[in-house]
C-alpha cells in the first residue's frame, strides 16, 4: 500500500508537526496577563491564557504538568516562552519542554515584577519567532502523524454519516502505520462492551473496563438524579439522540470497522507507538481537545451534527457534517458537508477519501474553519478543588 505524503515541519523529538506555533505558556491564571501583553507585543506569538495552576496538588498537580509540558512538546509547536509566578513550577514546565530538543526559556515574575518579565520574555520571544520564520515544510508519510478523534454536538445524522466517515479514515491511518486515539469516556456509556472487545489484548481491555467503571461509579457517587442536560445534552436530543446509549453507539463508528485499540493513555499522555490508542477524556470539546493536543495529536478530525464551533489554538480542527440543515445554516464552521452519505449519493469509503484528502491539505498547511474564524479555545481539566 502506497502511504499518502504531505508536507510539514520535521522535530527534534520524531513526529513532524503541521504548524509551526511559537506559545507564550503561562504557568498558572496569574501569569495571563504578562503571556498576553508578550503576545501583543510580539507578532506571530501566541498566548495560551487558562484558569487554573494554583495550590492544585497529588493526580490534579500531575495532569495539570502532564498538560503544560505536553502542549509545549507538541509538534507543531516550534518554541515556547514559558511564564509563571514562582521559578520552581516555571522551571520544571521548561525542562520538560526542553527534552524534546526544542527552543524553550521560562520567566518567574516574584522578584521580577510584570514589567521586567514581560520585556525579558518580549526579547526571547521575538528571537524565537524570527528562527520559527526560517523553518520550511519537508516532504513527510502519513505513517509519522498522529491523528485524534472526537465528536460533538452529536445528532442521529453523526452516528449514520460522519462518524463512520472518520472511522474509515481512522483504519486507514492504522493500516498506513500512523497512529490515531479516541476518548469521551462518559460518551461511550451504553457502548462500553463494544469497545471492549475492540481491544488488542484482554490486558488492554481490562485497563480500558478498569478505566470506564471509575468513570461509571464517580458519576454515580455525585449525579443527583440523572444527568439530564449534561449526557445527552439539550442539542442532543434536539438532534433526535433520547439516551445516553444511543449517543454513544454512534459515538463508538469514529473508531473503525478493522482496527484495535492497542493501548490506555491517562489524560494528555502521548501513546508510546503506532496504531489506535484510547485516552481517557472529558467529553467536553474544548477540554477534550486541549488534552489531545498536549498528547502530540497533529490534526483532530470532529464530526458534528447539530454544529460544535470548538478549535484549539495549536491543533487543527477538522468539522465534518452529515446534517444537511447544518451545512446550510453553518457552512462557516463545517470543513467538509457528507450529507450526501444519507442521500445514497456518496459511499462511506468516498466520503473517507475526501475526509483523508482535506486531512492531508491540512497537515501540508491550509487553514481550517475554526482556525480561520479564530477559535482558540484552551481549557485544562481539573479533577478536583485545590488545597
Amino acid at each position: 500500500m502506497e502511504v499518502p505524503q504531505f508536507y510539514g515541519y520535521p522535530r527534534p523529538s520524531g513526529r513532524p508537526g503541521i504548524r509551526n506555533h511559537v506559545i507564550i505558556l503561562p504557568v498558572d491564571d496569574i501569569s495571563n496577563a504578562a503571556c498576553e501583553a508578550v503576545a501583543h507585543i510580539v507578532q506571530g506569538a501566541l498566548a495560551l491564557p487558562h484558569a487554573y495552576g494554583r495550590l492544585q496538588f497529588g493526580e490534579d498537580l500531575d495532569l495539570l504538568f502532564r498538560t503544560l509540558v505536553g502542549t509545549g512538546c507538541s509538534p507543531n509547536v516550534a518554541a515556547a516562552v514559558v511564564i509563571g509566578i514562582e521559578p520552581g513550577w516555571t522551571e520544571r514546565i521548561v525542562e520538560g519542554i526542553a527534552a524534546t530538543g526544542k527552543p524553550v526559556s521560562g520567566f518567574s515574575i516574584e522578584r521580577n515584577g510584570d514589567f521586567k518579565t514581560i520585556a525579558e520574555a518580549s526579547r526571547k520571544a521575538k528571537e524565537y519567532v524570527q528562527w520559527a520564520s526560517e523553518l520550511r515544510r519537508e516532504e513527510c508519510s502519513l505513517s509519522e502523524l498522529y491523528v485524534a478523534v472526537k465528536c460533538g454536538e452529536s445528532d442521529t445524522t453523526t452516528g449514520l454519516a460522519s462518524c463512520p466517515v472518520v472511522g474509515d479514515v481512522v483504519d486507514r491511518m492504522v493500516e498506513f502505520g500512523g497512529a490515531a486515539s479516541f476518548g469521551e469516556t462518559s460518551e461511550l456509556t451504553g457502548a462500553e462492551h463494544i469497545v471492549e472487545k475492540k481491544a488488542a489484548t484482554p490486558e488492554v481491555a481490562k485497563e480500558f473496563m478498569r478505566v470506564w467503571c471509575e468513570y461509571s461509579e464517580l458519576i454515580d457517587r455525585h449525579k443527583t438524579n440523572d444527568l439530564s442536560e449534561s449526557q445527552p445534552t439539550k442539542g442532543n436530543i434536539r438532534g433526535g439522540l433520547t439516551t445516553i446509549e444511543e449517543k454513544a453507539l454512534g459515538n463508538i463508528e469514529k473508531l473503525g470497522k478493522k482496527s484495535k485499540f492497542s493501548g490506555v493513555l491517562k489524560p494528555a499522555q502521548a501513546p508510546s507507538g503506532n496504531g489506535l490508542w484510547f485516552m481517557d477524556t472529558s467529553s467536553a470539546a474544548a477540554e477534550a481537545l486541549t488534552l489531545w493536543a498536549a498528547s502530540g495529536a497533529a490534526v483532530h478530525l470532529f464530526p458534528t451534527g447539530q454544529g460544535n464551533v470548538c478549535g484549539n489554538p495549536i491543533m487543527p480542527v477538522i468539522k465534518l457534517s452529515g446534517n444537511p440543515l447544518t451545512c446550510v445554516t453553518m457552512s462557516e464552521h463545517i470543513d467538509l458537508d457528507v450529507s450526501a452519505v444519507l442521500q445514497g449519493k456518496l459511499t462511506i469509503q468516498q466520503a473517507g477519501s475526501k475526509l483523508l484528502d482535506l486531512m492531508i491539505r491540512t497537515c501540508s498547511g491550509r487553514l481550517t474553519a475554526s482556525e480561520a474564524l479564530g477559535h482558540r479555545e484552551f481549557v485544562l481539566t481539573k479533577l478536583y478543588r485545590s488545597a
